[in-house]
């Protein structure tokens, strides 16, 4: 490097990122560089790297913040790994432990869709059977061979005996189930969490937790975007990773929506401590390493739909909009949020209220996004007649009066 290059180098590292914030054009995807001086910017450099994030969301989709009106489907919470964080899995011999029978899918999709719900969101551990006999023993009475095996039957129940369309979480995914499981669903979704494998060593919070490798995540969203299934992803924040992790987790997704175009909506969601978890006494991140971590999310993904759990986040509601949130995720009025059931849905009018009073109009969506919605529709099939009967002009839900 010449010593031209290296003054101009340090230059630009010295030069206040408020700078080169306000000479930053909307809808322009910063630098891997810029990304890791944000995620730690100064406080007074804050309310600079807001003001972009907002007006790079202003740039993508202005003046509307969606959400999905959702029922929250616990398929089974048994689960082969062992998440320092996590309160939703269970052993078989737990108190608690539960598969869902057919029955109880189907009623509380029934109930949901009396309340104007539109989306039934499969959430499940990851291959249980493989590690449980117990699992493979009710999925024996239930007469299927896996747990993907079920889940797929009751995306297709659902699918076809409500006006609910499915979204599954499962874990990681095979490009055969991705393929099944896409037939009967319009999106799916794995969060990546992060890139950082060092989270899988002794006494980290993946520790025990095989699915949780990111090369084996990457490798799933990967198979996705190559089949050009609309994909839900994300990273969690505060669960041993640095600032840095965050700014690599998202340009690993960044790299992948470039490359395929698939990745529907990117959530950044918030560690939350929790009684009676290994990772109990960790320090939750806090409001302004969140509020960075979005606004670089949105400023690396400037055309990508940027999600925040708004019951993780209560009350900064508000704050959330200001640093470059389109969308509030899915919020039901009949079930929990099962994964943090300490942390209830916001009300709804709450949650209009104070999206209103930033300027914004609250809108209900489908689970997959309008932009995604095309290529669905021209797809053959019980999927495309339902999506065609559930969307309005400009792709989102059509309002469904509750009973």
């Amino acid at each position: 490097m010449t010593t031209t290059a290296i003054r101009t180098s340090a230059l630009e590292n010295s030069a206040s990122p408020a700078t080169e914030l306000a000479d930053l054009q909307p809808g322009s995807p910063i630098s891997r560089g810029f990304a890791l001086r944000l995620i730690r910017c100064p406080d007074d450099d804050l309310p600079a790297l807001l003001a972009a994030a907002r007006a790079a969301k202003e740039q993508f989709k202005p003046g509307v913040i969606t959400y999905s009106r959702k029922v929250f489907l616990p398929l089974t919470n048994l689960c082969r790994d062992y998440c320092g964080y996590c309160t939703f899995r269970r052993d078989p011999s737990d108190p608690g432990a539960h598969t869902m029978t057919p029955d109880e899918v189907l009623a509380v999709a029934r109930a949901g869709e009396r309340l104007g719900c539109t989306e039934a969101l499969f959430s499940l551990g990851d291959k249980p059977e493989l590690l449980f006999p117990e699992m493979r023993d009710i999925l024996r009475h239930l007469g299927y061979k896996s747990t993907l095996h079920y889940l797929e039957a009751m995306c297709e129940l659902v699918l076809r005996e409500t006006s609910l369309l499915p979204h599954p979480n499962p874990g990681l995914l095979s490009a055969e189930w991705i393929t099944r499981l896409a037939a009967v669903s319009p999106s799916m979704g794995l969060m990546l969490e992060t890139t950082n494998p060092d989270l899988l060593l002794p006494g980290a919070a993946h520790d025990n937790a095989p699915d949780k490798a990111p090369f084996k995540r990457l490798r799933t969203i990967e198979d996705a975007g190559k089949q050009q299934v609309p994909f839900t992803t994300g990273l969690l924040i505060g669960i041993g990773e640095s600032p840095e992790d965050r700014v690599e987790t998202l340009l690993a997704i960044r790299g992948l929506h470039e490359r395929y175009g698939h990745i529907q909506e990117v959530i950044v969601q918030n560690f939350r401590a929790k009684a009676h978890i290994p990772m109990a006494s960790t320090p939750e991140p806090s409001q302004g390493e969140m509020l960075r971590a979005v606004a670089v999310a949105r400023l690396l993904m400037p055309n990508v739909n940027i999600q925040a759990p708004p019951n993780l986040n209560a009350p900064y509601y508000e704050e959330l909009l200001d640093a470059g949130i389109n969308d509030w995720g899915g919020i039901s009025p009949l079930t929990p949020d099962y994964i943090n059931p300490e942390k209830p849905w916001p009300h709804l009018d709450e949650l209009r209220s104070c999206t209103e009073r930033k300027g914004f109009q609250l809108r209900q969506r489908l689970p997959v996004y309008p932009e995604f919605l095309p290529a669905l529709l021209t797809k053959p099939g019980l999927l495309a007649s339902k999506l065609q009967n559930s969307h309005d002009l400009e792709g989102l839900a059509i309002q469904k009066r509750a009973a």
